[in-house]
């Protein structure tokens, strides 16, 4: 059983930390924004469509959410400014609502049939290994068995990297030496998976956008070579994305979806930046459900993205 229904006070805690710095941020600029005004009008819509772009919530998501404000101050007739923020509060969560799938019931599988796989893609220094690491324990500790593979070839310190976690959360990591063929390394992975009836296999894959022809046709590669092991394998394409890019996340989401097809996202680091409106705006134009956010560099920094909570630590006692 997952942690659905409990979001323990200990989470809450890192969630708020991990998000003060976007909401400091956010809401000191929202503030200079609606300044002496007594209601919201044209030029507290400006300030405030400028606030969000700046803020990296990305222009198109932007004007969507100003155009669900001037819908509502217009229903309302008269909004003030001290509403703005509840209602800016409501018109993020239900555009996070409208994009994204059901929160899941923390680290779980969502089916019956072992091995679960997902395959992790992302460009090299994201926090795509450390990612990994932190979903094995996390499997781990909900009691699952997880195999890892390697398949990050080209990289000497991303295999290192997958061993050191390996150790440390105490699972299995399987790999071949340096340039072998990442899709023979996922069909050991798989392989050894099947043998001993693991419940997850987790699949590190090379981040080198330079060259998007190679990378689709190697990512298509794993995936046709994965599925003569597991027919339906991967049950998931994990998109890892550093949040502290901003705007170079959105181009990097663009390029890895053009590329191959990114079911879920994990967003990572945004307990070392403002720009955490970067949550908001790569679930709206994506329409990608964003699983995971990276909140610090413990173990337990990782989190299942749940939209309401998100919602409130970001606006806390300002809305």
């Amino acid at each position: 059983m997952g942690f659905f229904s409990f979001f323990s006070k200990e989470k809450k805690e890192t969630l708020d930390k991990g998000l003060s710095k976007t909401k400091e941020s956010v809401f000191s600029k929202i503030a200079r924004a609606v300044a002496g005004k007594s209601k919201v009008d044209d030029e507290v819509l400006d300030n405030l469509e400028e606030v969000l772009i700046t803020s990296d919530v990305g222009v198109e998501t932007t004007l969507n959410i100003i155009k669900r404000i001037e819908k509502r101050a217009a229903a309302d007739k008269y909004v003030n400014t001290q509403e703005l923020n509840l209602i800016l509060r409501d018109e993020i969560a239900a555009l996070l609502t409208e994009n994204n799938s059901d929160d899941v019931a923390d680290f779980d599988i969502p089916i019956a049939r072992k091995p679960y796989v997902i395959m992790v893609v992302g460009v090299n220094g994201v926090g795509k290994t450390t990612t990994i690491g932190k979903l094995a324990y996390q499997f781990k500790k909900a009691g699952k068995s997880v195999y890892l593979g390697a398949a990050d070839t080209f990289r000497a310190a991303a295999v290192e990297q997958l061993m050191i976690w390996g150790e440390r959360v105490g699972v299995p990591v399987v790999k071949q030496k340096m340039g072998a063929d990442p899709a023979s390394v996922a069909y050991d992975t798989l392989s050894s998976a099947v043998a001993n009836n693991a419940d997850v296999v987790i699949i590190d894959t090379a981040g080198r956008l330079h060259n998007k022809v190679g990378l689709m046709n190697e990512l298509t590669k794993i995936k046709n070579v994965m599925k003569k092991v597991v027919p339906d394998a991967p049950d998931e394409v994990l998109l890892v994305l550093d949040g502290s890019t901003g705007q170079n996340a959105f181009e990097q989401a663009k390029q890895f979806t053009l590329a191959t097809e990114v079911t879920a996202m994990a967003i990572t680091k945004l307990d070392g930046t403002a720009k955490g409106g970067v949550v908001i705006g790569i679930s709206d134009q994506f329409k990608i459900p964003v699983k995971y956010i990276g909140l610090g560099e413990g173990m337990e920094d990782l989190q299942v993205f749940r939209k309401n909570e998100f919602v409130d630590s970001l606006f806390g006692e300002n809305a």
